[in-house]
Parts: C-alpha cells; sequence; structure tokens
C-alpha cells in the first residue's frame, strides 16, 4: 500500500506507477483490495512527526478492516461467512483433508498442522506502506553523506565512477552536473504484521469458524464485528531510489516516475528485509552446481552476503521444522542486477545469483528446492 497526498505533486502518476509494481514471486500475493491510505496533507517528514504519521497509518488500516480482510482471504470465506483450508493447504503443501478444521479438532496430528500453518504461514503475512517524497536533485547532491552514497551508486552504474568505493566528496559536483535537472525518490516503509498466536487461533477456530457447506448467520456476524485480529508495527525503513533521470535520457517524465517509484519500493522492501529477522530475504535454490537463486539487486544483494541453507524436516505430527545444513556467500562475480527495467543497457544475460560454497558439512547435504535465508 501507499500512502496519497491530495496535496502532493504527481499525485496521480504516482498512484498508477505503484499500482503497477510486480510482486515478487519470493512472497505470495495476499492484497485485500486496498491500495491507497488516503490525507488531506503530510503532517510532516521530520523525526518528531514520526510517531504521528505512524499513529495515522495504523489508525487507517484499521479502519478498512484490513488484519480482518487478510484472515478472511486466507480462509477463503465466502458470501455466506463460511470458510475452507483450500489456500491454506495448496500455500503450505498440506494434505487437504488432513488440515481440514472439523477432522483436524480430533486428531492430535490435525491440531499439530493447524498449529503449524499459523506458525509458518499465517502468522507471517505482513503489510508494506510506503511513503514516497519526491526531492529535487540539486537538494539531493546537498544531502547528508549517506544519501550522497546512494547517489554515487546511482553514477557508477552510469558509467560516471568506476566503482562506489573511488568516490570522493568532490565528485558530488560532478554528480550536480551530470544530472542536471529532475528528481530523485524516497520511501519512507512501514512495515506491519498480522497478530497471530495460539490465543487468536484457539478463538478463531472455536468461536468464528464454520465450514462453507454450512450456514451459521451468527458467528457470519460475529466475525464481521469481531476486534480479534490486529496489525502490529514491526518498524520503519527509509530508502532512495536510483536518480530518475540524466541529460541522456529519452524517456517521458511519467515513464519515470514509474521506474523511480518502483524501484524505491524495491528498495525499501529490501532493506527491510536486512533489518528485521521475521523479514529476512528467503528463496529456494535453483540449482546446486554452482549453487544459484533467482535473487539479486532488487532484493539489495551485495558482495560479501551470507546465507544459511535450511532444510525442510516433517516431523510425524505433521509439523515442519528447519535444520541448518549449509552457509552460502555471495559470488560477487555473478550478482543477477534483476531491478526494474536493468535489462536496457544492460548486456548481461545473468538470470539468477550464484554463490560460494562455505559448507558446515558436505555439499552433498545440499538440494534444489531448499530455502536460502540471509543471515549477513
Amino acid at each position: 500500500m501507499m500512502v496519497s497526498y491530495q496535496d502532493h505533486e504527481y499525485s496521480s502518476e504516482i498512484e498508477q506507477a505503484f499500482l503497477s509494481f510486480p510482486i515478487s514471486e519470493k512472497y505470495n500475493d495476499h492484497r485485500v483490495g486496498e491500495a491507497f491510505i488516503r490525507f488531506q496533507e503530510n503532517p510532516g517528514n521530520d523525526e518528531a512527526f514520526r510517531e504521528i504519521k505512524e499513529r495515522m497509518i495504523k489508525d487507517y488500516l484499521d479502519s478498512l478492516d484490513i488484519a480482518r480482510k487478510m484472515v478472511a482471504k486466507w480462509f477463503n470465506r465466502n458470501e455466506n461467512g463460511g470458510f475452507d483450508m483450500d489456500l491454506v493447504a495448496e500455500r503450505g503443501m498440506y494434505n487437504a483433508s488432513e488440515i481440514d478444521v472439523e477432522k483436524a479438532r480430533n486428531n492430535p496430528r490435525g491440531l499439530a498442522l493447524l498449529a503449524d500453518a499459523g506458525e509458518e504461514l499465517i502468522k507471517n503475512t505482513f503489510v508494506i506502506v510506503n511513503d514516497f517524497k519526491y526531492i529535487n536533485k540539486e537538494e539531493l547532491v546537498k544531502e547528508k553523506s549517506e544519501l550522497i552514497d546512494n547517489v554515487s551508486e546511482v553514477a557508477s552504474k552510469l558509467g560516471i565512477f568506476k566503482s562506489k568505493e573511488n568516490k570522493t566528496l568532490e565528485d558530488t559536483k560532478e554528480i550536480g552536473e551530470v544530472f542536471g535537472k529532475g528528481y530523485a525518490i524516497k520511501s519512507e516503509a512501514y512495515l506491519f504484521r498480522l497478530k497471530w498466536n495460539e490465543e487468536i487461533a484457539s478463538r478463531f477456530y472455536n468461536e468464528l469458524w464454520f465450514s462453507k457447506d454450512e450456514t451459521n448467520e451468527e458467528k457470519a456476524r460475529k466475525f464481521e464485528e469481531t476486534q480479534l485480529f490486529e496489525l502490529e508495527l514491526v518498524g520503519t525503513q527509509p530508502a532512495f531510489a536510483d536518480i530518475l533521470t540524466t541529460k541522456y535520457t529519452t524517456k517521458s517524465e511519467e515513464e519515470l516516475i514509474k521506474i523511480a517509484t518502483i524501484n524505491a519500493t524495491d528498495a525499501a522492501i529490501a532493506e527491510l528485509q536486512k533489518k528485521y529477522d521475521v523479514f529476512r530475504l528467503k528463496a529456494p535454490l535453483i540449482s546446486i552446481d554452482p549453487p544459484a537463486a533467482k535473487i539479486g539487486l532488487k532484493e539489495g544483494l551485495e558482495k560479501g552476503d551470507t546465507f544459511e541453507v535450511l532444510k525442510p524436516v516433517r516431523h510425524e505430527d505433521g509439523r515442519t521444522t528447519y535444520e541448518k545444513v549449509g552457509v552460502l556467500k555471495v559470488n560477487e562475480d555473478h550478482i543477477w542486477d534483476n531491478t526494474y527495467m536493468a535489462h536496457e543497457g544492460n548486456d548481461s544475460h545473468f538470470e539468477h545469483t550464484t554463490f560460494k560454497t562455505t559448507l558446515l558439512g558436505s555439499s552433498s547435504n545440499i538440494a534444489p528446492g531448499m530455502l536460502i535465508r540471509q543471515i549477513d
């Protein structure tokens, strides 16, 4: 979702660009129809206004019943208020008959599967709200040193500097001259998580659940009125997008706004993944010789990034746990540039990132399909 202010320049263009944002294949698309949080004006971007804005966003999400709608989507709620476990079974790769709620209540394995689904799936349902700010490039060059680092990174991609490491503060004058007029973009990302625990799950299954082949007007009404479900703020993270334009560009203003909005959103997600353990970057291995995964610069991969390899272990009661079987380090010579529109002017044919093996055990412990999770 994104925050939209009536008085902001390019608000309609930004909204259209945001609507075109492609959901990464690493995530299940759990959108519930709402895309925008609309405010008349921005209360402010200073640190002093952070808590005010956090509360405004949280209150708006609550007013839209986003948490309840997310639960309804997880359990395929129909127009009569009934539920099923089809989506949970599909995403969790469970046996549909074993995870049937009515049957699960009567046997330990079924109860374990319900708990496992809550822990592995429902508990890991997130909402990201992006608050975009467009900055004049002349202001950008004068910003704090961490912002200049980002500008230099973009300049390096354009061939202005050979590498980010060669950048000096004197380079900022050249950056300003080459970038010319235009805008950069900052996204303040707010990460929320659906609150789900044993107590909430128990109340849902016992007080609100009934299957789609039943009719229960009382439970249907209770679900519509319940305050049981809520979103909790995990944290916030600023991120900067690439510079929108240079004097060499031939793209229209609308195209540049679209590219900047999408890249800023990707950058914010990448920073959130690094900052918060509950949102750590995870992806399946697509090969093991060499180890490779379809993640790259869009996910914020850098030289030296390290991942643990996780082997799923299914227990007799149906629960799934993960065993660490190895450690991989990003191959700095083979990082996939999968940022939006990166293919333009890029001769690289990489379609994945490869890793160097730093195993705890034998390489035979690793297999395609195992998850890798960033640890550093």
